[in-house]
């Protein structure tokens, strides 16, 4: 996926996916589960940062703990809902552009 392109005429989830990114990177720890969870080094996170389906695995990252959920929301100041909705919406797209 090109920078600044939206998915189905809808940038609000690469955005939201984008500021998990931005929250999820300046936190040492979160950062570092993250890429341990998905096996990828800090130079493949930045190449493919507007990837949607890194983008995915960072909503689904985060949906499975609760507390970093609600931390996550709080800092972008979107409700744990929107992150859910954004992930689904990643997840559809990333299945899309997969697409033979």
């Amino acid at each position: 996926m090109l920078r600044n392109q939206s998915i189905n005429g809808n940038s609000e989830p690469v955005v939201i996916g984008l500021q998990l990114l931005a929250h999820i990177v300046s936190d040492t720890d979160l950062g570092a589960r993250f890429l341990a969870m998905t096996g990828l080094a800090a130079d493949d996170l930045r190449a493919r940062a507007a990837d949607p389906v890194v983008l995915a695995a960072l909503v689904d990252f985060l949906a499975s703990n609760e507390a970093d959920l609600l931390a996550a929301a709080s800092a972008i100041d979107v409700s744990p809902e929107a992150i859910i909705t954004a992930g689904a919406t990643l997840a559809g797209a990333a299945t899309v552009e997969s697409w033979p």
